[in-house]
């Protein structure tokens, strides 16, 4: 069967998907639109199931894009997403507000399984509900009592799923109802009054309150403490800088792991496979592009680790609501904040998660300003370069200097994105007048099995999504690195064994001015050269500026392009990191290429500039028109290469 899940936001939905399609579920688009479609398969005796997890919604009627997509599929029979069965998820503790979405679906005559979730907290407020009554009132209807948190979820539903037998006979909740059309505001409000009323009436017969459980009250005490106007921002301070100093202490080690195997295995492949043209693609250009995507695995595993718990506690709602009041100068609103907090893991779903924005103005800036927030796919090239030029020492005797570099490359997108947003605030002409409406859940325990499915959700995209972008471009990087055009090759290796013998160079020398002269001779070496006058001033040499090309189809390219020009500059005798190679590269006049100067407006460069064609894509199709994109793509530019350059000369 294909069945759909529906329900608010905050019900425990994506608990419950989770639970039933474990490591079975994948993300797409749905047809048509940017909005995340999130399938999966329950495994059941009765077969094997394909489950559509909806965005949450409070009425099939949206006021986002995302809700948006609930319309299209069950107002169209016809979709190819419209469900056999639909498993509606609402909070017991709240069925008033959760059953106007059950009771419209329910009309449509899709066969129906109601969750009632969170009874935990339904019981814990004293709520308690006469399921006799309610499934008399919904014939046909199964209906399943659970808590999300606990395993029972998953056995319940899926006995319910199997137990499902196709119920022909017309019910209603609402006689004759129709779905309104999107545009008739006046009929959606007069259908809502109507249900509502009924439900009031519903809920007298079958909800009946007892005591509640005393509670200490330490919602409300958090609250007034991570919500504070003062204490609240100092706390969300501390919180990413533990974030930060986590990521950067505890990932290390396995990096230098996964970067000194990947090296040997390079090795392995030169010494073991004959010689030839196959040998020098393996072990100079696939090895090291795939180890150029591997090696930070942990780090953006621990990054995503720690944003998923902030989503699961509850607390990451509080910064939204936090941020409300810091955002409305700049032209933004408190819900901006998960889209700019969504673009520090990948600009792309922040640029989509923007729709949730009712505002077009505050929106628009979202879209414009999320991708200087400083993505995953720049934690690479961060990392890198900190490794590089910042020493590994502490500040004050615990805090870790290379963290805390990190940290102040993650602020200036931030503050650059506040600049930028308060400068289109004046530039965009709106009348609209945008507000915030926000609910705030309960504070929960991390349940760690979502938590672990995100992460491996995220790793698994950023390894084969960016893994597929960057092994591409290492090979083509390996070719244009090893051909040169006509016998320009060979006329570079004569001179550079003239010069050798001229200087009377040892073996060990002579190699490596054959391969630095094989280099600047062949197609990617004469690329960049060209283009050396432009990024000189920013303390860049020509191998720099290939790398900042091949990064504009993904920033994290920049390693990996790294890695395989010094790979195919390599002796091959043993194994030397990428970080030893650079550290060792020196300019013409004896001066290293990789100082203090040059990294730093390296990073400052990679902090402003927009370096992803995919988010570009998306920018165009989310504002439908790539007028935005454009200037996207040209106010970055400026911003990446006029900060580089004053950095570069502050520090030179």
């Amino acid at each position: 069967m294909k069945i759909a899940l529906f329900g608010n936001p905050n019900t425990g939905k994506s608990s419950i998907f989770n639970q039933l399609t474990g490591m079975r579920q994948h993300v797409g688009n749905f047809p048509g639109v940017t909005v995340d479609k999130k399938t999966g398969t329950v495994v059941t005796s009765n077969g094997n199931h394909e489950l559509i997890d909806f965005p949450g919604t409070y009425s099939i009627y949206p006021h986002s894009e995302d809700e948006s997509v609930v319309y299209k599929v069950l107002s169209d029979k016809s979709n190819k997403d419209f469900p056999e069965l639909a498993v509606v998820v609402v909070d017991a503790s709240n069925l008033r507000r959760n059953l106007l979405l059950f009771t419209q679906i329910y009309d449509l005559g899709i066969p129906c399984v109601l969750v009632l979730n969170m009874q935990d907290v339904a019981k814990s407020k004293g709520v308690f509900l006469d399921i006799s009554k309610l499934k008399a009132e919904f014939p046909g209807v199964d209906i399943v009592e659970t808590n999300a948190r606990s395993n029972t979820a998953k056995r319940k539903v899926i006995r319910s799923i199997e137990d499902f037998q196709f119920n022909s006979e017309s019910q209603s909740f609402i006689h004759n109802w129709e779905i309104a059309q999107l545009e008739d505001q006046n009929a959606q409000e007069q259908e809502a009054k109507e249900r509502f009323k009924k439900i009031d009436s519903l809920i007298e017969t079958i909800v009946k309150k007892e005591n509640p459980i005393k509670r200490s009250g330490i919602t409300q005490k958090l609250d007034a403490l991570l919500t504070h106007k003062i204490f609240g921002y100092a706390i969300f301070g501390v919180v990413l800088l533990t974030i930060f100093q986590f990521i950067f202490s505890f990932a290390s080690v396995p990096m230098d792991f996964i970067d000194e195997q990947f090296g040997v295995l390079a090795n392995w492949v030169s010494s073991t496979l004959p010689e030839g043209v196959f040998n020098d693609l393996l072990s100079q250009g696939i090895v090291p592009g795939i180890g150029g995507v591997v090696i930070f695995i942990p780090q953006i595993a621990l990054l995503f680790f720690f944003i998923a718990i902030l989503e699961e506690t509850g607390y990451l709602t509080r910064v939204v609501f936090l941020m409300d009041r810091l955002m409305r100068p700049f032209g933004l609103n408190g819900k901006s904040v998960v889209p700019l907090m969504s673009s520090v893991a990948c600009a792309i779903p922040g640029v989509m998660a923007s729709r949730t924005i009712s505002d077009w103005k505050e929106r628009l800036i979202t879209i414009l300003v999320a991708p200087l927030m400083s993505c995953s796919a720049r934690i690479p090239v961060y990392t890198l370069l900190i490794a590089l030029v910042i020493p590994e020492q502490e500040v004050l005797g615990f805090l870790n200097l290379q963290g805390l570099v990190l940290m102040g490359l993650y602020l200036l997108g931030v503050f650059a994105a506040l600049g930028v947003a308060i400068l289109l605030k004046w530039m965009i002409k709106s009348k609209e007048q945008g507000f915030l409406l926000l609910e705030m859940p309960d504070y929960k325990t991390p349940r760690w099995g979502n938590v672990l499915l995100t992460v491996l959700e995220k790793v698994k995209v950023f390894v084969f999504d960016a893994g597929k972008v960057i092994l591409a471009i290492s090979i083509l990087l390996w070719a244009m690195a090893t051909y040169s055009p006509g016998d320009r090759g060979e006329t570079a290796t004569k001179l550079a064994l003239v010069e050798a013998k001229e200087q009377e160079l040892s073996q060990e020398e002579t190699d490596a001015l054959l391969a630095s002269a094989q280099l600047e001779s062949s197609y990617i070496g004469i690329m960049g050269q060209a283009i050396e006058p432009i990024i000189a001033p920013l303390g860049y040499d020509w191998k720099m500026g290939i790398s900042l090309i091949t990064s504009f189809a993904a920033r994290e390219v920049f390693v990996g392009s790294l890695a395989t020009i010094y790979a195919v500059n390599d002796d091959g005798e043993e194994h030397v990191t990428l970080k030893q190679k650079l550290k060792a590269e020196k300019r013409a006049n004896g001066q290293p290429v990789y100082t203090l100067a040059s990294g730093l407006s390296l990073m400052v460069f990679y902090v402003f500039a927009m370096q992803c064609m995919a988010t570009l894509a998306v920018v165009k199709r989310e504002t439908k028109s790539w007028k935005w994109p454009l200037v996207q793509l040209g106010y970055m530019g400026v911003l990446a290469y006029v900060g580089a350059w004053i950095t570069f000369l502050i520090f030179k």
